[in-house]
């Protein structure tokens, strides 16, 4: 210290002042650097939990072990909860520390965000595309199905079906359920122009007859396809039934074990496509979330600075 300030802080000191304590350069440079890694911990951590818990919640884990799939999430839980006690007692100690709370405060709040997205998107992300997915692929494909010569409670497993080149739709038999939530379309699959014993075998649809009239145009009913995806909505199935009992009245036929298919050229694609869906909305969900987080980063590191210049 040169003699000229250390006669001005003798001065100050008699005059009641405080001591004036200069910090070394290694000091700032160790804050300098505990402020670089609170910065990279709120980037990474929570960007690492969001992928985790949408990853459980969306995949195959979700759907063939859901006990260890909510445990990981449990867990994730706990993570977040661990944060939000250390930003507690960050706070705490503040006053009596020189510390910094308020990157304590920002991981906390979010990983909870992270948190909560994940749970909520990889959930719909799982029972819009990948739950779908993976109950067809449970079932069977059976192909150059004669529906004259197989009944549907031969194919009660059946998830992709090909039809024989004889098989065709019979729109003059087609008919539809109207509630509250629509119209429910069916028309039977038949083989050639004889008449069947049962009629198991059904093109359905949603909103795409009129109710009143023969005049199925549901999926791709005009081409020449002849292959069907299986209906795995239970709810729907209820109704899509109450369709064939009314077709069975109008036109005076049987239908003992109905099996409701989307008619369609080519069934795997379509289940193909359920998984492509999921992939892409777990990667869209991954990249957003990071640039959410980094946006939030870089706005929090650029507040508290210009908060510590202006008190300094």
């Amino acid at each position: 210290m040169h003699a000229g300030d250390s006669n001005f802080q003798t001065q100050f000191l008699e005059y009641g002042g405080a001591p004036i304590v200069q910090k070394s350069p290694s000091v700032r440079a160790a804050r300098s650097r505990l402020n670089l890694v609170a910065v990279c911990q709120c980037l990474i951590v929570p960007s690492l939990l969001f992928a985790m818990v949408f990853g459980v919640m969306s995949f195959s884990l979700h759907y063939t072990q859901p006990g260890l799939c909510y445990f990981i999430v449990f867990c994730g839980g706990m993570v977040v909860l661990a944060s939000g006690l250390l930003a507690y007692s960050a706070v705490r100690r503040a006053e009596v520390m020189d510390e910094e709370p308020t990157w304590f405060l920002f991981v906390f709040f979010t990983l909870l965000i992270a948190y909560s997205l994940a749970i909520i998107l990889g959930d719909a992300n799982f029972w819009c595309n990948m739950q779908p997915y993976y109950d067809i692929q449970n079932l069977n494909t059976y192909r150059s199905v004669d529906p004259s010569a197989v009944s549907g409670q031969q194919l009660m497993d059946a998830g992709h079906v090909f039809f024989s080149n004889s098989t065709k739709l019979d729109l003059r038999k087609s008919g539809g359920f109207r509630n509250m939530d629509g119209l429910w379309c069916v028309a039977p699959v038949t083989s050639g122009d004889t008449p069947l014993s049962s009629y198991d075998f059904w093109a359905v649809g949603r909103d795409c007859c009129s109710g009143t009239a023969p005049d199925f145009h549901c999926g791709e009913y005009k081409g020449r396809e002849r292959a069907g995806l299986r209906l795995m909505d239970d709810e729907q199935r209820a109704f899509f039934r109450l369709a064939v009992q009314q077709a069975e009245a109008t036109f005076h036929i049987k239908a003992s074990h109905p099996v409701f298919l989307y008619w369609m050229a080519d069934p795997v694609a379509e289940t193909e496509a359920y998984r492509d869906s999921g992939l892409k909305h777990f990667t869209v969900g991954l990249l957003l979330h990071f640039s959410f987080q980094l946006c939030c980063v870089s706005f929090a590191t650029y507040a508290f600075s210009n908060k510590r210049n202006y008190l300094k």
